[in-house]
């Protein structure tokens, strides 16, 4: 009897197999990407650049030690407060329209804080410091900026509201798909200017 051999597989086609699961899984799977701060560095000042004088009570400082833990002048505080806690110093509007610190600054017309003595004079002269720890977690720091952020965002938001009527972020978007609108740009620059972010980062500490 003869024998009867196995037919063979063809198997000519599972490279163009393999090469289009290769491609679909290139396609589909999704990359993690490392969170960030964008930050806009300083330009280099002239050699006969003399700093102002800046008043300490407009000067909202933010510490976060090796253990992250929060200190707000001086104060314990929940990561979760910062942003109410911002929110007052940068709209506190306590200055009387002086020329100080270099700057000429009328009162602030536009703030709903409490306007007290102790804190800050105007947005406009309301700095926010932040220094943290070298053995602070990156997770933690990226936190705190983010709640820093979110009281300008707020501020720029309830103010844009109360002169033109739409929030700001359909305002930016508006201008963003507008640019040659200069009406649009002014609006959003004045709202910028308003409440400029100015939040400096102090060298860490390695305590």
């Amino acid at each position: 009897m003869a024998r009867r051999e196995n037919p063979e597989i063809n198997a000519g086609s599972m490279a163009d197999i393999a090469f289009l699961l290769l491609i679909f899984f290139l396609v589909t799977t999704t990359m993690n990407v490392d969170s960030g701060v964008s930050k806009k560095l300083s330009e280099k000042p002239p050699e006969d650049y003399v700093p102002p004088v800046i008043k300490e009570k407009n000067i909202f400082e933010v510490n976060i030690n090796r253990d992250n833990d929060l200190l707000v002048e001086g104060d314990r505080m929940e990561i979760k407060d910062l942003k109410e806690a911002a929110m007052a110093f940068i709209d506190n509007g306590g200055g009387e329209g002086k020329i100080d610190e270099g700057v000429k600054t009328g009162p602030c017309t536009y703030c709903q804080g409490e306007k007290s003595e102790s804190s800050s004079d105007h947005p406009n002269k309301a700095i926010i410091s932040v220094q943290s720890d070298r053995g602070t977690e990156y997770g933690t720091y990226l936190r705190v900026q983010n709640e820093l952020i979110k009281a300008y965002s707020e501020l720029r938001n309830r103010l844009s509201k109360e002169r033109y009527g739409i929030p700001f972020p359909e305002l930016e978007e508006a201008y963003k798909d507008d640019r040659s609108n200069t009406e649009l740009k002014k609006k959003v620059e004045d709202i910028k200017k308003s409440y400029p972010e100015i939040i400096s980062d102090a060298e860490p500490t390695s305590n």
